[in-house]
């Protein structure tokens, strides 16, 4: 499958199994997703992976967050959660916004490769990723913002994932305005 192809048939899988990649795999496409264009070579993110117990903890941080004392049920609803973490570095050359940007293409192309790889995935943003309870659960730095979580999990055979509306590259692609 090209990368044009991956692309194309990208969908969300709202619904996954209990099934997950290995570290080792989930390795491998890491490295692979931190490819992407990065100004200065600043690699200004990293990704806590989240399974078992952790997601419970997440669920607690949550409840917390929304000071209720019942965990919430959105932590558990994949084996493998990878929460996309923004690590701003000090940078005159690259502001904070392009490095935001850098750390969201991280975890687009890896959710390009877990679905070309087989996987279900879904990313789950959200208030509660600027919380500070969740973010003290996911031991993030004064320089690092949580910027949502990629859940990961088989694709339920005969099932299809989240319907999505087809692009219309013609409407969204414009030229740059003549000067009069």
């Amino acid at each position: 499958m090209s990368a044009l192809d991956a692309a194309l048939a990208r969908q969300s899988w709202s619904k996954v199994t209990d099934e997950a990649p290995t570290r080792e795999e989930l390795l491998t496409l890491v490295a692979a997703a931190g490819r992407v264009a990065d100004h200065s070579s600043l690699r200004p993110w990293r990704l806590i992976e989240l399974r078992g117990d952790d997601r419970v903890l997440l669920a607690k941080a949550i409840a917390k967050a929304d000071g209720s004392s019942h965990p919430s049920s959105k932590p558990l609803r994949a084996p493998l959660l990878i929460a996309v973490v923004g690590s701003f570095r000090k940078s005159a050359k690259v502001p904070r916004w392009e490095q935001e940007a850098v750390a969201s293409g991280v975890a687009h192309t890896l959710s390009l490769l877990l679905d070309e790889a087989g996987w279900g995935v879904f990313w789950r943003t959200g208030g509660h990723t600027r919380s500070k309870a969740v973010a003290k659960a996911h031991g993030l730095k004064k320089t690092e913002e949580l910027l949502g979580w990629l859940y990961v999990g088989g694709k339920p055979e005969g099932k299809r994932p989240s319907r999505r509306k087809p692009v219309d590259a013609d409407a969204l692609l414009s030229r740059m305005p003549s000067k009069k």
